[in-house]
């Protein structure tokens, strides 16, 4: 199968993935200029040293359930082989090795569009790729915007992982939040129930 050739990854640690990241991914892979989104699923974000994380696979296993029959959307567990933790301009390195005939855009939200500067190679990461940002309420956006980044406008659902999580623990419900699949899965497993991590 040939790899598309202009594609949007979307970062993150999926802890779990629910429907505001889908709607996000699925939004930009239908209405922008992307042929797909590939969602890159983090073991470890440098600016989430310590926070609780389900194991790796467990995570990169939700979010295959949750992309089933979407073909616009896939995902990659290639920040598992790099070494931790894991820096966005390696992982793009990486990518573009992969997939030579490829464009890479970064998707990122308004939130973390002022706190790129604080990345590693930031300079590489402005000059060398496109950026799509997602105005996120209650961020202002920096002015002048860098030449790179475009501003696409997308639904935004005020759900967190970290809503769902605490969701959980006290055994009240996640329906509608993350696909059914998830949901399952989730259930079967007993993940977050009694601060259980595994």
């Amino acid at each position: 199968m040939s790899s598309p050739r202009r594609v949007g990854l979307l970062f993150g640690s999926f802890n779990p993935i629910h429907v505001g990241h889908l709607i996000l991914a699925n939004h930009l892979a239908t209405r922008t200029d992307l042929e797909a989104v590939w969602l890159v699923v983090s073991p470890q974000s440098p600016f989430k040293v310590g926070e609780e994380l389900l194991p790796e696979q467990a995570r990169l296993q939700l979010v295959q359930l949750a992309i089933v029959g979407n073909e616009r959307l896939r995902v990659l567990d290639i920040e598992f082989r790099l070494p931790k933790p894991s820096y966005t301009i390696d992982t793009l390195d990486e990518l573009r090795r992969q997939y030579p005939g490829t464009e890479f855009v970064l998707l990122m939200g308004g939130d973390n569009l002022p706190g790129l500067p604080r990345w590693k190679s930031a300079d590489r990461l402005l000059t060398e790729f496109e950026v799509y940002v997602y105005p996120r309420p209650g961020y202002a956006l920096p002015e002048p915007l860098p030449a790179k980044v475009r501003v696409v406008e997308a639904p935004l659902l005020d759900i967190s992982a970290t809503f769902i999580r605490t969701s959980i623990r006290a055994g009240q419900s996640i329906r509608y939040l993350v696909p059914e699949a998830v949901e399952r899965e989730i259930e079967a497993q007993g993940y977050w129930r009694g601060n259980q991590t595994k």
